[in-house]
């Protein structure tokens, strides 16, 4: 009876007036999107785009809306990521004041004055003294250190990593991290669920099998949660010791090693209170992958000062409200008064950062990018090729690196400031994945990563306007339509 009645209902009232009905309905969906396009977009191009989109292809427009333009990543992220971690009082031991550095430095000083201020406000963290960072300078010297604290560990390891292969390198990880856990070492592994799958043998069910106690961070189950990632590179060993930078745990960034594609990369070793900064990070993350909370003497020493550098973490993501990376990379550029220098491994900023780039080269900064000649990942070396022609007409210099690949992530401004960590310049370390990143205000310091960014330079080609101008129409073309999809590349 039921059966027949929806057939009756269906052949005389449906079926006559279903196209009214369709349309009736898109058009509806259409406006809606529209209207939410408009309200939510910041870039009123991206908001114009969409809105004539739908309204001008009703249907197909809302459909590719409702996969590609609403962010569902940033309102992901705010639903899953709605608890933070509060670490004990008097977590932060040593706190300054921006004042001091200005004094420290007098004249120069104001440079760093006004980044602490701006950073300050960003990251939302103090400006702590009292650290020493040691540079690392690719696998040959990250992985021993790394695998020296751990074997030394006595009360707990925290390892956050991006990518954690299982070859013959990260196996040594593997052995040494189960090691840890018998000899009775709080152990906490957080991988990436994307990054995991870059081994034929994902590693985080061989630590599991090993007993190390193992996440991962937004394991992918569909693909509305593809482009939330962590890129965060962290560990810390007994609260007191910590490691960060750029570098994965593979084989190929032991170039002397690498069976395929070397890759030259810096990680640094940080010992002071900013090593607390770096633990809260992973505490956060750790806590939401697993809705365990860490906490005790265990995870939180009481640090002492370890050196004479002024440094702060900076974390970024998309469940964050203010854009901390792409303001810091402002901040520093506007503060600049000699000098700006940066080395990445991918380069397709947005327009706001290439323009802030090219006025401070506008008004005298010596502004010199390195990025590699041969990039790995081809459509964003298309994307970054479309842009460089502005910035060196305005007066940039761009600085193309030779094999092997750098992944390496540096920045400094006037010899006094410097920015590491594991954010690239493109719009995906900008605006999708789970970035971290540390200021470093102190000039022997900067003078370190400067010598180490000259001498990437000093093997580096330079690219001139005319060998950007004269490229192949082709290739031009080519370029311009990768950098379409710099959002999401």
């Amino acid at each position: 009876m039921i059966e027949s009645w929806l057939y009756e209902l269906f052949s005389q009232w449906i079926q006559p007036y279903w196209p009214y009905l369709l349309t009736f309905v898109t058009t509806v969906l259409s406006v809606f999107a529209a209207g939410h396009a408009i309200m939510t977009k910041r870039d009123v191009r991206s908001a114009l785009g969409w809105a004539g989109l739908v309204l001008l292809s009703p249907g197909l427009g809302v459909i590719l809306y409702f996969c590609l333009g609403i962010n569902r990543v940033r309102r992901k992220a705010l639903a899953l990521r709605n608890t933070r971690v509060k670490m004990p009082s008097g977590f932060y031991r040593y706190s300054v004041e921006p004042v001091e550095t200005a004094e420290r430095y007098g004249e120069a000083g104001e440079t760093l004055l006004q980044i602490a201020k701006t950073l300050g406000f960003v990251s939302g963290k103090p400006l702590l003294r009292g650290n020493s960072i040691d540079v690392l300078n690719n696998g040959e010297e990250a992985y021993p250190a790394m695998l020296a604290a751990i074997h030394n560990a006595k009360r707990s390891i925290s390892l956050q990593t991006y990518i954690f292969a299982s070859d013959r390198l990260g196996l040594k990880f593997v052995d040494a991290l189960e090691a840890a856990v018998k000899r009775g070492v709080a152990v906490r592994v957080l991988i990436d669920g994307i990054g995991v799958r870059y081994s034929f043998h994902p590693v985080h069910k061989l630590l599991r099998a090993r007993g190390v106690p193992t996440a991962l961070f937004i394991p992918v189950r569909n693909i509305k949660v593809l482009n939330l990632r962590t890129h965060r590179k962290i560990m810390v060993v007994d609260g007191a010791s910590g490691f960060t930078g750029g570098m994965n745990i593979r084989l190929n960034h032991v170039v002397s090693e690498a069976e395929r594609d070397p890759t030259i990369d810096v990680h640094f070793h940080l010992q002071g209170p900013v090593v607390q900064q770096l633990q809260e990070v992973f505490a956060d993350d750790w806590n939401f992958a697993t809705n365990e909370i860490l906490h005790g003497p265990q995870w939180v020493s009481p640090l002492e000062m370890h050196g004479t550098i002024f440094a702060r973490g900076i974390a970024d993501g998309p469940d964050e409200s203010v854009s901390a990376l792409a303001l810091t990379l402002h901040a520093a550029i506007s503060a600049a008064k000699k000098r700006v220098r940066v080395v990445t491994p991918y380069f397709v900023p947005d327009i706001t950062l290439l323009s802030a780039l090219g006025v401070a080269a506008c008004r005298g900064i010596e502004v010199d990018i390195v990025i590699p000649l041969h990039g790995n990942l081809r459509l964003v070396q298309w994307a970054a090729w479309s842009q460089l022609q502005e910035l060196i007409s305005f007066g940039c210099r761009i600085w193309l690196t030779p094999l092997p690949f750098d992944h390496s992530k540096l920045m400094t401004v006037d010899g006094l400031w410097a920015l590491f960590g594991s954010s690239n310049w493109d719009t995906r370390s900008l605006r999708l994945n789970f970035e971290h990143n540390i200021e470093a205000h102190d000039q022997n310091f900067a003078q370190k990563i400067d010598e180490i960014i000259e001498g990437k330079i000093a093997r580096a080609f330079p690219l001139a306007f005319d060998q950007v101008t004269t490229r192949p129409f082709w290739k031009r073309f080519r370029d311009s339509l990768a950098r379409l999809g710099s959002p999401y590349l």
